[in-house]
């Protein structure tokens, strides 16, 4: 459930499940995700008799776009995996949450709940032989729906 409060919330006290139902140790650990949009398609529709110059806006359908999670390579291969298996074939669909807590970590204060999320796209780099970077791997996931709590 949302907590509310006058001053913003910080960005940087996060935890995220990947639908395995660990948000602890390396696999959970996420430098940065970028939260998906929503939108809902509108329907414009007008009789051909009506008394006004107008249309009617309807609902259409809701959309979310898609997620994109950023860390640092761990040599973990779990969203490789993960990944592979939804090429495949094989319908490893999850539900993934991710929680925005307070400053103290002592309270989840907004929850993202994305519902039949699945690995769409895997990058990893840039490696330079002259770099002084860590090696990140980004991971980009559709979902078939968003709720908040």
């Amino acid at each position: 459930m949302a907590v509310l409060r006058d001053r913003p919330y910080t960005n940087f006290n996060f935890l995220v499940d990947l639908g395995t139902g660990n948000q602890e140790g390396p696999d959970g650990g996420f430098e940065e995700v970028n939260l998906p949009e929503m939108w809902m398609d509108v329907i414009e529709y007008r009789n051909g008799n009506e008394r006004e110059n107008n249309v009617r806006k309807l609902n259409g359908l809701d959309h979310v776009g898609n997620i994109v999670l950023k860390r640092g390579v761990i040599g973990s291969l779990a969203l490789y995996q993960w990944y592979n298996e939804v090429r495949n074939g094989q319908a490893t669909l999850r539900n993934v949450v991710i929680q925005l807590l307070n400053e103290d970590h002592t309270s989840v204060v907004v929850t993202w709940k994305l519902s039949r999320a699945r690995p769409v796209r895997l990058k990893w780099g840039p490696l330079n032989g002259r770099g002084k970077d860590v090696v990140f791997e980004y991971v980009e996931l559709a979902c078939e729906r968003l709720e908040m709590e």
